[in-house]
């Protein structure tokens, strides 16, 4: 393996530090540690698959940016759930997401800055946000209801519906909207956790990211189900080889 591929296990070092240093403030259950070392864990060795399976020769500073995302994202899971079986962490949790989703705009920049911009780096990006939502959606589900998670569980269906039907695997064509729909959810979600506005407002900020995730959602489905008629009313080859120019024209 080369040496490329061992970077990812220093961002879970930097986890492991980060939630020593989090521990001294705020008590972490068992349950808090494991989740967090779980998902730093598992966002390595994926990380570490798609370096070795690209053969990767550098890390890039863009990937650098998103593994610091991925760093908070595990944090942020530790303090989710310390929240169910202890006090709330309200003012660092929301502080350590506003860090992320600042990050969120930076490793974009940084990729065309530097030149490090690549299929990998921009699925892990993608990840990392999807992953973000979902731990906001757990958390804030206590205030707005369970019916939030479909924000963030949302990414994770669209990806079974893809093992389960060939034509929704097709790649979409590049759309900023959907970063955009992902970053005002972010803020949405992490205002929610604030706690600053009334409940019903609270309510309402997470109705609104759920319409955008479903219009964003909706949208590419859409797309995916119009190319997938449009390829099934294309001749095929054997009966393009067998029929004549005449009997086509009729």
């Amino acid at each position: 393996m080369g040496k490329v591929q061992w970077v990812p296990w220093w961002w879970v070092a930097a986890g492991v530090a980060g939630l020593l240093a989090i521990g001294t403030a705020v008590p972490l259950s068992p349950a808090a540690w494991a989740a967090g070392l779980a998902y730093l864990t598992a966002s390595s060795l994926l990380l570490t698959r798609g370096l070795r399976r690209r053969r990767a020769e550098r890390f890039g500073p863009a990937n650098a940016v998103t593994a610091t995302r991925s760093v908070l994202a595990g944090i942020v899971t530790a303090l989710v759930v310390a929240s169910f079986g202890g006090p709330t962490a309200t003012a660092l949790l929301v502080t350590l997401v506003a860090v992320a989703l600042l990050l969120d705009g930076v490793d974009g920049i940084v990729a065309r800055r530097t030149g490090s911009e690549s299929e990998l780096g921009a699925r892990f990006d993608m990840e990392v946000d999807a992953y973000l939502l979902l731990v906001l959606c757990v958390y804030d589900a206590r205030y707005v209801g369970w019916w939030v998670l479909a924000i963030g569980v949302l990414r994770y269906a669209f990806v079974v519906a893809g093992f389960l039907l060939p034509w929704m695997r097709r790649t979409l064509p590049p759309r900023y909207w959907r970063k955009v729909v992902t970053a005002a959810c972010g803020v949405a979600l992490a205002v929610v956790a604030a706690r600053v506005l009334p409940p019903a407002a609270d309510v309402l900020i997470a109705v609104a990211a759920l319409v955008l995730v479903l219009e964003s959602f909706g949208r590419d489905v859409l797309w995916l189900l119009r190319v997938n008629r449009d390829r099934s009313r294309l001749v095929s080859l054997e009966k393009a080889s067998t029929t004549s120019p005449q009997e086509e024209s009729r």
